[in-house]
C-alpha cells in the first residue's frame, strides 16, 4: 500500500462541508488568511477530522477552469490533511476561495494550503482563552 493509497489519504463525503449554514459559520467566526490568489477561512469543528469547503466563483473562469481548480484544491487538501494543525478541541472546517489567477501546480496549491492553515491556526490559538494557570 503506497502513501497515496493509505486510509489517511482518502477524500470522503465526511471530509466536506455540505450545508450553506456551515459555510456561513466559518466565514463569520473563522480566521481568514490569504496568499496570492488563495484565501482560506478556518474554524475549529470539534470533530476528529478536517472538513473542506470550496468556493470558486465565475470570475475565476468558465466551468471547465473552475472544476479544474476545485479538483486541484481537493487533491491538495487530501494530500496535506494528515499534516494540517489540530487543536485540543479537534480538527478544523476549512473554506478555500480563489481569486482569478493563472493555474498553479498541485505543489503550489499544497504549499499555499499548508502555510495558510498554519497561520490561521496560530491566529485561532491566540483567540482561545488560556486555561492553564500561570
Amino acid at each position: 500500500m503506497t502513501g497515496a493509497d493509505s486510509p489517511t489519504h482518502v477524500f470522503r463525503v465526511r471530509h466536506r462541508l455540505t450545508q450553506a449554514s456551515e459555510y456561513r459559520t466559518v466565514y463569520r467566526l473563522g480566521a481568514r488568511r490569504s496568499a496570492g490568489p488563495v484565501t482560506i477561512y478556518m474554524l475549529p469543528n470539534q470533530r476528529p477530522e478536517h472538513r473542506l469547503g470550496l468556493s470558486v466563483g465565475r470570475r475565476v473562469g468558465n466551468a471547465i477552469a473552475r472544476n479544474r481548480f476545485k479538483r486541484l484544491l481537493r487533491e491538495a487538501f487530501r494530500l496535506e490533511r494528515p499534516g494540517l494543525p489540530i487543536t485540543r478541541a479537534g480538527a478544523f472546517d476549512i473554506v478555500v476561495t480563489l481569486r482569478p489567477h493563472r493555474p498553479l501546480t498541485l505543489a503550489e496549491y499544497r504549499a499555499a494550503l499548508a502555510t495558510l492553515a498554519r497561520r490561521a491556526a496560530a491566529e485561532l490559538a491566540k483567540r482561545e482563552p488560556d486555561d492553564a494557570p500561570r
